[in-house]
């Protein structure tokens, strides 16, 4: 094992979810940590973060030699293994890092991870769901789900809203949703008037409850 080193980010487990993680972090200019049993996994990663190490078992002594405990946000990618999942997550947690993610497979497995003090996602139930979203409506691009009620999403204007301003669109008044910002190719106006009239491929990105999002998309 090499020395301990600080590091914004530490990533335990490099399957698919975890190396394009770790690569993400590491590419976009962070320190990262990476740990895998697999040697192979690690040389690969290496070309993305020096701090990459190799660990038969994922113990709290093993952790704090390679320094998982200086992280500032750990993500725990190994949810195919429950048990592991669960004690390296605790681990983790009784290091003191600030922040602890741990990718969970099943409601039961996540909310085993919630209790301990850990923040669970879903990535393969929430890639379901975008595309699924994403199928089920070709008149938005992009969203961003807050919570189960309330989303931001990008929609592009129909035809009938070209020429309209934001203010005869009653999409406040009438559907409760703010808009943020308005995008035009490169073009992105965070400073969103009333008196702004839409003009062709603008697309407009709003924040509201869901039901009422999809209810404005619909009908545009």
């Amino acid at each position: 094992m090499k020395k301990k080193l600080d590091a914004a980010y530490g990533v335990i487990g490099l399957g698919r979810f975890g190396e394009a993680l770790a690569t993400m972090l590491a590419q976009s200019g962070n320190e990262v940590i990476a740990v895998d049993k697999d040697e192979k996994k690690i040389r690969e990663i290496r070309q993305y973060t020096d701090c990459a190490f190799v660990a038969d078992n994922l113990s709290a002594d093993t952790l704090k030699e390679i320094g998982i405990q200086n992280c500032d946000v750990v993500i725990i990618c190994i949810g195919e293994q429950v048990d592991v999942s669960v004690l390296t997550t605790m681990s983790v947690i009784e290091m003191g890092v600030p922040r602890v993610i741990a990718k969970a497979l099943s409601p039961e497995q996540g909310a085993v991870l919630e209790k301990l003090g850990a923040e669970v996602v879903y990535p393969e139930r929430d890639m379901a769901l975008r595309l699924g979203k994403k199928l089920l409506s070709n008149n938005f691009l992009e969203y961003v789900s807050l919570c189960n009620q309330v989303e931001i999403r990008q929609i592009p204007i129909s035809e009938r809203l070209i020429g309209k301003s934001i203010e005869e669109t009653e999409i406040r008044q009438r559907y409760r949703l703010n808009i943020i910002a308005i995008e035009n190719g490169d073009e992105t106006n965070i400073e969103v008037i009333p008196d702004y009239r839409l003009r062709r491929d603008d697309i407009i990105v709003v924040i509201g409850k869901t039901d009422n999002i999809t209810a404005f998309a619909n009908e545009i």
